[in-house]
This record gives structure tokens, sequence and C-alpha cells, in this order.
């Protein structure tokens, strides 16, 4: 596997990209498997630094709370919102029996799963003039931030930016994101990948 290092002043960015260089996988379809150590089973050192890495990018405005995504999103946002000290919302992806308040809600293409999931949160999570800041794992066609960011826009709050663990730097989501005005910070940006290795940015 083929990785080209740009110049990284800190730990954490050299230690997540070797872990994706030593335990990540290229599948079919553009899919990164990361399964080992972010996404099934998750290595909370890593998480945990990763998400003081989020609390140093974002600290000036601190947020009010983290938003994420259901359910591969939750232990990063949760390890930025301790490193924060602030709350952390996760949107649902269905409508379970303990959502019986009113909710903010939007559609949102999965590119894994191939299919549109409803994601919701309770209107009482997030309040109008909230600093939100995104959180999650992977970032590719951009849809996941463009569903959360409409619920903080029907909130009437205010997207601080969106930490990402692994932006595809060759899919279009973060150019679109970033060249509609959000600031996006990746932890890693994957230029190329295919059976012959990957390419960071």
């Amino acid at each position: 596997m083929r990785i080209v290092f740009v110049q990284f002043d800190d730990f954490t960015h050299l230690y997540s990209l070797c872990k994706i260089r030593s335990e990540g996988r290229v599948l079919r379809g553009s899919v990164l498997k990361v399964s080992s150590f972010l996404n099934h089973q998750l290595d909370p050192a890593l998480i945990m630094e990763l998400g003081k890495e989020f609390a140093r990018l974002f600290s000036e405005p601190v947020p009010d709370l983290v938003l994420t995504v259901e359910s591969s999103g939750i232990a990063l946002a949760l390890a930025a919102g301790t490193a924060m000290n602030v709350p952390v919302v996760f949107a649902k992806k269905h409508r379970t029996s303990n959502v019986f308040g009113e909710a903010y809600s939007s559609v949102v293409h999965s590119y894994t799963h191939d299919r549109d999931f409803t994601i919701i949160v309770e209107k009482e999570f997030i309040g109008n003039g909230d600093k939100v800041l995104i959180v999650d794992d992977f970032l590719a066609n951009g849809k996941a931030v463009e569903g959360l960011l409409d619920i903080i826009s029907q909130a009437g709050a205010v997207a601080i930016g969106a930490g990402i663990a692994i932006e595809k730097g060759f899919q279009e989501g973060g150019a679109r994101l970033r060249a509609n005005g959000l600031r996006v910070e990746s932890l890693a940006i994957i230029d190329r990948m295919d059976e012959h290795g990957i390419v960071f940015r």
C-alpha cells in the first residue's frame, strides 16, 4: 500500500494516517473499510485524541453542542463533546418509541447503503441561535452533513463547522460544502484509493 505524506506537525494526524494505512481496506465502489478502529470496533485512545483535535481546531467560537448522525459518528462526537465540555446530540435514522415530541427532520441519502434515511432530532435539543459543530467519521458526497445543516437551519441555529475523521477528497462533498461557506476540517483527506493503495492529500 503506497502512502504519500504531506507535512503534519501533530502526532494525532500521523497516528490516524498510520492506522488507515495498516488497518484500512479498500473495497469495491470506493468504500474504505476501517471497522477495526473507527466504525465497528473502536480504538478508544485514538477516538479520544481525535476528539481533542476537533476541540483544538474549533476552539473559537466554542460550540454550544456537537451534532452527528447515528451510529458511526457518535463515538467521535462524544469524544469532541467531552473535550469541549458541551452536550452531544445525534440525529436518529428512525423515529423510535422514545421520540414522541416535535422534531426536525431531513432526508439523507447514504452512499454506503445506497438508500435514503429520514434523520430526526427532537426540537428541545437544538435551540434558536445555538452554535453547532457537526462531527462525523466520513465525508464522501456530503449528504449526511447537508442533512444536519438542514436541521440546524430549521432550528434557527448556526453551524460553526464540520469536523471529519476521514474525507474522500476525490468525491465532491467536501469541495461543495466548502464552496457553500462551511468550514470543514478533515483529519485525513484521501485523494486516491484503489487496489494499489491509498494516497493522502
